[in-house]
């Protein structure tokens, strides 16, 4: 059973496994500071917010958001490779939407341009187009030197 929880210190080294799953389409990632944020506390400030999705073998999956209002970013979103398509990445974006994102807005990601390889292999754009987000001018090219694309999700006010 996978539960979405609040990212812990203790998350950080299966955060850091997730993160090696997809470093040959991203670039280094272990070493990078957004990552280990992703794997512990939030920020004092509360900017970067982490979540596992959490199993009893540890994190299977793990987001961190920028809750900056009218624009939230999703900084870092990943599933364990063994459970890309099911419905892990949807949960962890499903409670991020929930507890951060009030609306009116937009939430933004960079994800792979349509020339990447692993645009199709990783199935992000397929993943956020079905989460409604539509695509948006190209991004700087990722640190491995491959193409990027912004994806915006309009969020309306949110009804109580």
């Amino acid at each position: 059973m996978i539960t979405i929880r609040t990212a812990r210190d203790a998350d950080l080294d299966g955060f850091l496994t997730l993160a090696s799953q997809v470093e040959h389409w991203f670039g280094p990632m272990v070493e990078e500071p957004g990552v280990h944020r992703a794997g512990g506390a939030p920020h004092r400030d509360g900017a970067a917010r982490g979540a596992a999705a959490a199993a009893a073998a540890g994190p299977r999956g793990g987001r961190r958001v920028g809750a900056e209002p009218p624009t939230y970013h999703v900084h870092w979103l990943v599933t364990a490779e063994h459970l890309r398509g099911a419905g892990v990445g949807r949960l962890l974006m499903a409670e991020a939407m929930r507890r951060y994102v009030t609306g009116p807005g937009t939430v933004e990601v960079v994800t792979f341009g349509p020339d990447h390889p692993g645009a199709v292999e990783s199935g992000a754009r397929v993943f956020y187009e079905r989460l409604g987000f539509r695509p948006g001018e190209p991004a700087d090219p990722g640190p491995e030197g491959g193409s990027r694309q912004l994806y915006r999700l309009d969020v309306p006010v949110r009804r109580m």
